[in-house]
Parts: structure tokens; sequence; C-alpha cells
């Protein structure tokens, strides 16, 4: 049974950065063999949005407007994949939370998410 959790949200400046967590619970398995692990950020009125992505092979992948500033990465001994947001701006505001897709297809959802707010 997969469990997903995000952290690492807050407030930050314009041009600021921030860190987000997504940790697998011990009893999920390794985060790494996961077929890959994705970022999504939320708006409210708006649809979920996919932002960024890293494979089990290491692969990464982004849309273009957070390419060269979000990078994507996996620490295997915390079972944790990090989305480390840099060069901040308002529009990057909305809650971030992440989701795997498993080696069988089947998606499996992050937690509650965590707020990121970018304000001056």
């Amino acid at each position: 049974h997969v469990q997903l959790a995000e952290s690492g949200g807050g407030l930050v400046q314009p041009g600021g950065s921030l860190r987000l967590s997504c940790t697998a619970s011990k009893s999920s398995g390794n985060i790494s063999d996961f077929y890959s692990v994705g970022w999504y950020r939320q708006t409210p009125g708006n649809q979920r949005r996919f932002l960024a992505r890293i494979t089990s092979r290491g692969v990464t992948d982004y849309v273009d407007d957070v390419k060269g500033r979000f990078i994507v990465s996996r620490d295997a001994a915390k079972n944790t994949v990090y989305l480390q947001l840099n060069n901040l701006k308002a529009e990057d505001t909305g809650l971030y939370s992440c989701n795997t897709q498993l080696n069988d297809g089947s998606i499996v959802p992050g937690g509650q998410g965590t707020q990121v707010t970018v304000s001056s």
C-alpha cells in the first residue's frame, strides 16, 4: 500500500526559493523503484496542472514555464522525491502535490499537498 506525503511549502518573496518533498512511507517500498513520480500544482478554480516528473531511471521532464527554474530530484535513502523551486514568481502560487505511477500502470495520489505562496 503506497502512501505519499508532501511537505516544504510556505510563503516566499518573488525571486526566492523553496524545496518541496514528496516522501513515501516505509511500507510503500522504494520510491526509486516507482515508474515515475510527478509534481502538480492547483490553483483555485483551475484544474491540477502537471509540472515535472522523474522516472525510475532518473529521467526528468518539465513543462516549459518551469524549465530552468524548478528541479526534480530523488534521495533514495530518504525515500523522497524533491522539487526545488527557484526564482519563484507570483504565478507559481498554488497547492503543490505529488503522485506516482507504479510499474503496473496504477496511479497513486499524494497526500494533502503543500501550499506555496509567492508574495512580497
